[in-house]
């Protein structure tokens, strides 16, 4: 979940839980963002969670559609 986490941030800049995650960490200490980066894996698990069970998408999250 965890490296899941990161790799939301990378690629979901502009939703809701990166631009909290941002917010969070600004003041640029190593300890604080390993800290928030496991918040980041639980409130996306449960975003993942609603996603999968009530088809709710998270905020600002963009998907891609395939044909």
């Amino acid at each position: 979940m965890i490296q899941l986490a990161w790799r939301f941030l990378r690629f979901q800049k502009d939703s809701a839980l990166a631009q909290w995650f941002q917010k969070r960490t600004e003041d640029g200490r190593g300890g604080t963002r390993k800290t928030m980066i496991v918040a980041v894996a639980r409130r996306l698990l449960i975003a993942l969670w609603r996603m999968a069970t009530m088809g709710e998408i998270p905020q600002g999250v963009s998907l891609r559609v395939t044909a």
